[in-house]
């Protein structure tokens, strides 16, 4: 793993690292292990809505998710798929027996996954360097929504981007996600789909057999009846 390969990101603070630091990096890479990010396991791609202002423009984000146990999951969020992307957040996920321990303040900073998965929103992006048949690709997908369906989630934002900030600023957000079907949900998601080149009606079709499990009422506490 090298950490002096990215391109320069025009959106944050600072130029190319210099030549100590690429030299200290490179060594680095080679001498020193990596464990708990070469555990992540899934990369999943959908939009992050503000708890505080639903009406604000919902952020698009990448998950990069590690299985830590049976009843825990963590994802590290970033704004892009490319080398140079920003992390911007972190998310955690439980299984709902976890979920049902915890006291009625805490559930609700957590939300539902159930109209992400069942609306097709929610994707595992594929690789240009996959040489599975998209067919395949999204069978496996599938799958993993069957589990994922079921989990409740915690977001903490950490570097609001579209403030132009170059380094991340100010408070973490709280963020929540989609619950209901709204015209900004459904225009986003078709300007991702058309940037990845999936179909979330496709894929609402594909999950329709999958059980939608029952939603604490706890959870999703930030909901409004209004949404953008």
């Amino acid at each position: 793993m090298s950490c002096h390969n990215a391109p320069t990101n025009p959106n944050v603070v600072g130029g190319e690292p210099s030549l100590t630091n690429k030299v200290l990096n490179t060594g680095a890479s080679i001498i020193q292990d990596f464990t708990p990010v070469q555990n992540i396991c899934a990369h999943l791609h959908a939009f992050h809505v503000f708890a505080s202002d639903p009406k604000r423009t919902p952020v698009p984000t990448h998950h990069y998710c590690s299985h830590v146990t049976s009843d825990l999951r963590q994802c590290l969020l970033y704004d892009s798929n490319a080398k140079d992307a920003r992390l911007i957040g972190v998310e955690y996920m439980i299984s709902p027996e976890q979920f049902a321990t915890l006291d009625k303040e805490e559930k609700k900073l957590w939300h539902s996954h159930v109209f992400e998965v069942k609306s097709g929103m929610l994707v595992m992006p594929q690789p240009q360097s996959s040489l599975l048949p998209a067919a395949a690709w999204e069978a496996a997908e599938t799958k993993e929504m069957e589990e994922v369906i079921k989990l409740y989630g915690k977001v903490w934002q950490l570097w609001d981007t579209a403030s132009n900030d170059k380094i991340p600023l100010g408070h973490p957000q709280l963020m929540m996600s989609y619950t209901k079907e709204t015209p900004t949900m459904i225009r986003i998601t078709e300007e991702r789909d058309k940037l990845m080149g999936v179909d979330f009606r496709k894929k609402a079709n594909l999950r329709e057999y999958i059980p939608a499990p029952g939603i604490d009422p706890d959870a999703d506490a930030w909901e409004q009846d209004i949404l953008p």
